[in-house]
This record gives C-alpha cells, sequence and structure tokens, in this order.
C-alpha cells in the first residue's frame, strides 16, 4: 500500500497561513492555498497555490476538490457558501455555523449571554437615537463596534459624547456598517484563552495568555498570564464549554476582559490566533500543529510551555524605509530570541513578523525580547 499524504486546503494566505505550512512539513501534511495574491504572505513559500476569491463558488469548488478537510486564514467567507461545499460532501473545519457565529458579533453577544457566559452590558444600534441612549445610560463610557468584519483597532470606535457617537453612526450609515455598542470597562487586564477541539470531542487548553493592547492592536504577550489561579480556572472552563456549545473544530482563541476583578467574554476567532503565536517556540505542541491535527482528526498534543516565562513581541512597521529585515543579522546578535518574519512590507502599523524570548521570569525574557526588537529597528531605550 503506497502512503498518501493528507491535504488540507487553507482559504486565505496571510502569516496565519504561512505558520501553518511550518507546521505542516515535520507532519508530511500537504497544502494547498487560496490566495487573494501569489505575493501573499504564505503565497510566497507554497507549492500549491489558487489564486481567487472564496467569494467564487468555483473557485472555492476547486480548492475543496483538491483537498481532504477545508480550514481557514481568516473569517471572510461567507457561510452560506461553507454550507454549499458541506451538502456536496467536503468537509470544512471550523463548519458554515461556526463561522457564522464568529462573523456576527451581535449573535455572539445574545447567544453567548443567553447561555449565562458574562459579557459587558451592550445594546444592538439601529439608529443613532439607540446610541445616543446608551450613550447617556453609561456615562459615556462607550466602546461602538461593527458587527462584522473588524480586526486590529478597526471597526472599533471609543465614544465619549454624543458629537463623536453621532459622528461614528453618520459614518456607518453610509457605508452600511451595522454596529452594537458596549460599555467600556475599566480593565486591569486583557488576556486570552486558546484551545484546540477535534471532531470527537478531544480538548486541549493551553495556559492562559496576558495580551499587552495598544490603540486595538495586540502588541506583546505574556505566559503565565497575571491572573490568579480561580479567575484562570474559571476561564478554561467558559472555554471549553464555548467550544461545545459552537461544535468547534479547530484552534478556538477566545479573548477575555479583567474589570474589577471580574471576569467578561470579549470575542472569539474560529482559527489561529494572534495570541498563540508563544506557542511555536514555548509550548510542546505549537498552535499551528495543534490546528492541523484537530482538523484531521488526529490525537492533539500537549499544550503545556516547556519554559518558566514567555514573552512574545509584535513587530509592527515604521514604514518601507525602516524595514527591519535589513537588520536581521543586528537582531540576530543582540540576545537569544526567536525571531520570525511574514514576508510582509513593513507598513506603518502593519503585523510584519513577532520576537519570542523564554526565560525563568517575564522580566527577564522581556531584557531579551525589547533587545532584538530594540536591534530590529535601530533603537534604545524603549
Amino acid at each position: 500500500m503506497t502512503w498518501r499524504p493528507p491535504t488540507v486546503g487553507i482559504v486565505g494566505a496571510g502569516q496565519l497561513a504561512r505558520m501553518t505550512i511550518q507546521a505542516a512539513i515535520p507532519l508530511d501534511v500537504r497544502i494547498v492555498l487560496l490566495a487573494a495574491d501569489v505575493d501573499d504572505s504564505a503565497a510566497q513559500i507554497a507549492p500549491r497555490v489558487i489564486v481567487g476569491s472564496p467569494d467564487d463558488r468555483e473557485t472555492l469548488k476547486d480548492l475543496a476538490q483538491r483537498s481532504d478537510v477545508i480550514t481557514f486564514d481568516h473569517e471572510l467567507v461567507n457561510p452560506a457558501t461553507l454550507a454549499w461545499l458541506e451538502a456536496a460532501g467536503h468537509r470544512v473545519w471550523p463548519s458554515s455555523s461556526t463561522m457564522a457565529l464568529a462573523q456576527d458579533k451581535r449573535r455572539q453577544r445574545r447567544e453567548l449571554g443567553d447561555a449565562g457566559f458574562p459579557i459587558p452590558s451592550y445594546a444592538n444600534i439601529d439608529c443613532l437615537d439607540a446610541l445616543l441612549a446608551f450613550g447617556e445610560g453609561h456615562d459615556w463610557r462607550v466602546v461602538v463596534k461593527a458587527s462584522s468584519g473588524g480586526y486590529d483597532g478597526r471597526g472599533v470606535w471609543m465614544v465619549d459624547s454624543p458629537a463623536e457617537a453621532e459622528a461614528v453612526w453618520r459614518g456607518a450609515e453610509s457605508s452600511g456598517t451595522v454596529l452594537l455598542a458596549e460599555e467600556r470597562l475599566p480593565l486591569d487586564l486583557e488576556f486570552a484563552i486558546l484551545l484546540a477541539r477535534t471532531p470527537g470531542g478531544e480538548i486541549a487548553v493551553y495556559p492562559p495568555v496576558e495580551t499587552v493592547q495598544r490603540d486595538g492592536i495586540c502588541h506583546e504577550l505574556r505566559v503565565p498570564a497575571r491572573i490568579d489561579a480561580d479567575l484562570g480556572m474559571k476561564a478554561t472552563r467558559i472555554a471549553r464549554e464555548i467550544a461545545e456549545q459552537i461544535g468547534m473544530v479547530g484552534i478556538l482563541g477566545i479573548e477575555f476582559f479583567v474589570s474589577r476583578g471580574e471576569l467578561y467574554l470579549n470575542e472569539l476567532a474560529p482559527r489561529p490566533h494572534n495570541s498563540g503565536h508563544w506557542t511555536i517556540d514555548g509550548a510542546v505542541t505549537s498552535q499551528f500543529e495543534q490546528h492541523l491535527r484537530a482538523v484531521l482528526d488526529l490525537p492533539l498534543g500537549s499544550p503545556e510551555q516547556t519554559g518558566q516565562a514567555i514573552v512574545t513581541l509584535n513587530l509592527l512597521g515604521r514604514g518601507t524605509a525602516d524595514d527591519p529585515r535589513f537588520r536581521l543579522a543586528e537582531g540576530l546578535a543582540a540576545g537569544d530570541a526567536h525571531v520570525h518574519f511574514y514576508g510582509k512590507e513593513a507598513r506603518a502599523g502593519r503585523k510584519i513578523g513577532h520576537v519570542t524570548a523564554i526565560d525563568n521570569s517575564i522580566e527577564a525574557a522581556s531584557v531579551r525580547v525589547w533587545a532584538v526588537r530594540n536591534a530590529l529597528f535601530d533603537v534604545s531605550g524603549l
């Protein structure tokens, strides 16, 4: 009998797909990408690439016919199209129903709130008066979000006054953006729980990871997170229950807020997640290998961390004239850390890579990871 490697089709070709390809190699798993462009991050290194749009059913069908299972680099795929593939007998993980929930923040809030999970006070916003009333009722500590499509601070507005509320509403009205509003909680910290689940229900949960956010973008990851054991266990229990409730298959990232010592759900991401990049160098099984294991219904690996403290810094572009890849030698010489670039132009504010260091304490790991980051960008004292 001749061995035939399993083939995973990935919709999207960003850095998440790129790192999934790296994890697939030692498992002898083949990857086929559906990329928007041959220069996309993952398409640069993939031997099998279909160039096209997931909005085109025939293109998506071509990917499905070349694959044993389809999975995702992003959530921007029509769930009805995924249901069409499922009806034709193709395996799609996460499923069309899971993806539909992930794409709709209004639905997330309603269904998770109805199930008793802790969520911030919120309201669906269908007119300016509703937004003004919500703002008045919460002393103008308000976050307005696009119900779908937002990420890395996009589609999120901090609203502190009626004038700001009206400006956000008018902009959303002109673009056809569906909104919801949430109470802006005073935050003690933010963290995430990452887990994997197989079709048969096996679950592996990673340790809580603290996420340091600025301007809606995750800048830094710290493991272990600075939360007490009871809060960590509660978040882990909630994450498991949500994964079961939504029928998750693959990696699921769940973001949490801690406010005045209380736990609140933020958002779900049914795919490898930025909060899990530390696992490449700091866990027994990376999130990317774990995702492949889950969607292929293979036994899951250990999610345990391999060092006492892990710190990951996201590298954000500062303009193409200041591309840190020019200073790779300086960065590697600056300290014992792991540098990962995504093959992306260093446009301002864009995630172009990350650096991870492992040490005996968060403080020691931070010193090392910042030394490498500063050398890559030719700065000091940050």
